[in-house]
């Protein structure tokens, strides 16, 4: 009897087991891809076509979801509530990944733990523009026109705690000069404004500006990378100019909630890699001076954290607070 109940019990094991629901591949729904901007500024272009890209061999549509505001959080709000099962994933860059956590007293979330670091996207570079009629022509001479009229230059930016805030910052620091910021709501109404000469100068990121650059409309005196970037290899770098380490770019990557599977990163990565190989893609990245850099989810990682480590310093000397 007793070997009876064994037996049957095991039948029954072995019924539930063939009656249970195969693990569904990932994907096997939609994917949201929220850009904390937005539509149709640098960083949605890059999200969608980087979307369109990745999505005939991811076989799920990628849907991009526009949170702009609050230097970004209120896209990781959004990221932050959503399960972390690989359907809700954001384009992220200097703000929430390098530059809150320094610049807000109390950041409701910790870019340390509270994200999955999915993969490194790349880096728009930014470069010194001033308008034509500035009497600058080189760096030399903007820091000393800049020094012989103390606290009479002011620059743009699109906003406060943005890439080509910091990267003035930065600047001034290792120039040390002293420069009146004017903050303005985006790139495009910045770019207006220094054209049309009502600021003189502003770290333009290549994304944005490349096509005012080449146009003439400003001039560029240098660019903010450890190399001279390729969609401008005539324009010096600072270090070669004598100003080490000013070294500032728009960095994005893919973040989601803590907690994602690691079959959804992986997926993830390796589909972003590929699409970053696609013509279409390599063809927009060349006209907006974008510079990839895929990698692991652990570059992605460590990468991130030196550079918080590195803005933090930064931001502290600056005396940049936003709440």
């Amino acid at each position: 009897m007793k070997r009876f109940l064994h037996l049957l019990a095991a039948c029954l094991t072995l019924a539930a087991t063939s009656h249970a629901p195969a693990q569904t591949a990932y994907p096997s729904q939609p994917v949201r891809w929220i850009v904390p901007y937005v539509a149709g500024g640098g960083t949605d272009n890059l999200a969608r076509s980087l979307a369109e890209a990745m999505q005939p061999s991811l076989g799920q549509p990628i849907v991009i979801d526009n949170r702009p505001g609050a230097s970004t959080n209120i896209g990781v709000s959004v990221l932050m509530q959503a399960k972390p099962d690989g359907y809700t994933i954001m384009q992220a860059e200097n703000a929430a990944l390098l530059f809150n956590e320094h610049m807000f007293a109390k950041l409701p979330y910790k870019p340390a733990t509270d994200f999955t670091y999915i993969g490194t996207i790349g880096r728009f570079p930014v470069a010194l523009v001033v308008h034509p009629d500035f009497p600058a022509k080189t760096v030399a001479e903007f820091v000393g026109y800049v020094k012989a009229n103390p606290d009479k230059v002011s620059y743009a930016s699109p906003g406060n705690g943005s890439p080509h805030h910091m990267a003035m910052e930065l600047f001034k620091q290792k120039a040390g000069i002293s420069i009146q910021h004017v903050p303005y709501k985006g790139a495009a109404p910045a770019m207006t404004d220094i054209m049309g000469g009502q600021v003189p100068t502003m770290m333009l990121d290549l994304a944005s500006g490349l096509p005012i650059i080449k146009s003439g409309k400003v001039r560029v005196l240098a660019i903010a990378l450890p190399q001279r970037a390729s969609a401008l290899p005539d324009v010096p770098t600072f270090s070669e100019l004598g100003y080490k380490d000013v070294n500032a770019y728009a960095f994005h990557g893919l973040i989601g909630p803590a907690g994602m599977p690691p079959e959804a990163v992986n997926r993830i990565n390796a589909e972003l890699k590929k699409a970053m190989l696609a013509p279409k893609v390599v063809k927009l990245f060349s006209e907006f001076g974008f510079e990839a850099l895929p990698g692991t989810p652990q570059d992605f990682y460590k990468l991130s954290r030196a550079e918080s480590d590195r803005w933090g310093q930064i931001i502290k000397t600056a005396g940049v607070q936003l709440d």
